[in-house]
């Protein structure tokens, strides 16, 4: 047997506002489905989905996005001006280039690029 992704779930304390940040960031549509879930579709990428849960983030993500945007740091501007927040510096290496944010609600994604 093979699973395959169906989704992927952030919790978070308000999934109508997340899923709104991500949405501008992905594109595709956020779908409210309730009070406490919604998603989005974004276009060549399984759904993301936002669920409402009682405790807030205390500790780093044991999972995060990596997003290939094109130009890291137009992307990490981008995502500045929609409620995201800069970690640390924009790191090169000999494999490229990130930058490392958190969203609104703290769940950290990088922008790569080569």
């Amino acid at each position: 047997m093979r699973a395959r992704v169906e989704e992927i779930v952030f919790d978070c304390a308000d999934p109508a506002a997340l899923v709104r940040f991500w949405a501008a960031l992905l594109g595709g549509e956020p779908v409210d489905r309730s009070a406490d879930w919604s998603y989005i579709d974004p276009p060549g990428f399984v759904r993301i989905a936002f669920q409402q849960v009682p405790e807030g983030k205390s500790a780093k993500n044991r999972l995060h996005l990596d997003l290939d945007a094109g130009d890291v740091d137009a992307a990490a501007d981008e995502a500045v001006r929609l409620g995201a927040v800069r970690v640390g510096d924009m790191v090169t290496d000999d494999h490229g280039r990130f930058q490392l944010l958190r969203d609104p609600e703290g769940n950290e994604f990088c922008f790569v690029g080569g």
